[in-house]
């Protein structure tokens, strides 16, 4: 499968009177044609700063301080404002979590979305309404409600508008960053359906971003799990399902209730992130990790690759323990 998007070492950081906030710390991963790839963890590990800095949408004090984003072999992070501009909605394009707070609120559905569609294509306006009126349909609303204004719809049909107005363009890459949060399971599973759907028959590549690991495994190839500003493990969500490898991992999936099987206690993650403005010198996970080793307080671990994906943990570096005593620690 040929990489539609590669994410390089990207690093971003904020500025604030405590000092600097490294809200995302080197991170890396690919995205394949037609790949729904998932980015997981905690409120505040850096999903959607890397999101926001993909797209360009990084407002002061954050700013982009490394790294490299290509998309289609193209460099965005080179390109002058003028020029993303261009690409944006026509070949990456974005779904953010709340709907209300991305459609204004006293123009009607129909003319944000046609708005959208005559910003970067030079068609007449009644070819534009058609365009809006299509994309209607395929988000399953009806077309009568491109006279409505936001506030007139519920929170899911908010939340489908933005999913059309999203694939106005036909764009190779479309970025979700928490598009079910504040909806019921019902809604949830509708939208989740949907976006399934539209994929399907589209082909477009999905950047799915959520705190969300169940929901993720649902619908997600391959994950990312990000902790501290950083990727701690990338792999199929195959191997998720087989069983976790790193410790956070283990913790997060462990925080969800199981829809099948025996009835367990939650175990959840003790303890908190660390200040992402003085980070531990080692491994940021290692004072909440129940199965640290000494090299976790001093040694940040190595990103690595096997046959199970990418993991960034000591238990699977050669410096750390070996695999029989990785397996050993966690028994």
């Amino acid at each position: 499968m040929a990489d539609l998007l590669r994410v390089h070492h990207l690093s971003i950081e904020y500025a604030s009177p405590r000092g600097v906030v490294k809200a995302v710390d080197q991170v890396s991963f690919s995205i394949g044609q037609g790949e729904i790839f998932g980015l997981a963890g905690e409120s505040g590990c850096g999903k959607s700063t890397t999101a926001f800095g993909i797209c360009r949408l990084l407002r002061h004090p954050a700013q982009i301080t490394g790294g490299s984003v290509q998309l289609a072999g193209m460099e965005l992070t080179a390109l002058s404002d003028e020029e993303f501009d261009r690409l944006r909605w026509s070949k990456i394009s974005i779904v953010l979590q709340s709907a209300m707070n991305n459609l204004n609120p006293v123009i009607k559905i129909r003319d944000q979305l046609v708005d959208a569609i005559l910003a970067h294509e030079p068609v007449a306006g009644q070819e534009a309404y058609q365009r809006a009126a299509h994309l209607m349909r395929l988000v399953d609303l009806p077309v009568d409600r491109l006279d409505s204004y936001p506030h007139e719809l519920s929170g899911g049909m908010r939340q489908r508008v933005v999913i059309a107005m999203a694939m106005a363009l036909k764009p190779n890459l479309v970025i979700m960053d928490e598009p079910t949060t504040a909806l019921d399971v019902v809604v949830q599973n509708g939208i989740i359906r949907k976006i399934l759907e539209l994929q399907k028959e589209f082909g477009f590549s999905i950047l799915f971003i959520t705190h969300d690991l169940p929901l993720m495994l649902e619908m997600c190839d391959r994950i990312g799990i990000m902790y501290a500003g950083k990727l701690v493990e990338v792999t199929a969500k195959e191997q998720i399902l087989r069983g976790p490898r790193h410790p956070y991992t283990q913790g997060l999936l462990n925080s969800f209730p199981s829809l099948s099987g025996p009835k367990q206690r939650l175990a959840g993650i003790p303890g908190n992130p660390p200040d992402l403005i003085r980070p531990p010198a080692g491994c940021r996970f290692y004072p909440r990790c129940s199965q640290a080793v000494p090299q976790c307080q001093t040694q940040q671990p190595a990103f690595i690759q096997d046959e199970q994906g990418e993991i960034a943990c000591h238990l699977y570096s050669e410096e750390g323990l070996s695999r029989e005593q990785a397996s050993a620690a966690r028994e």
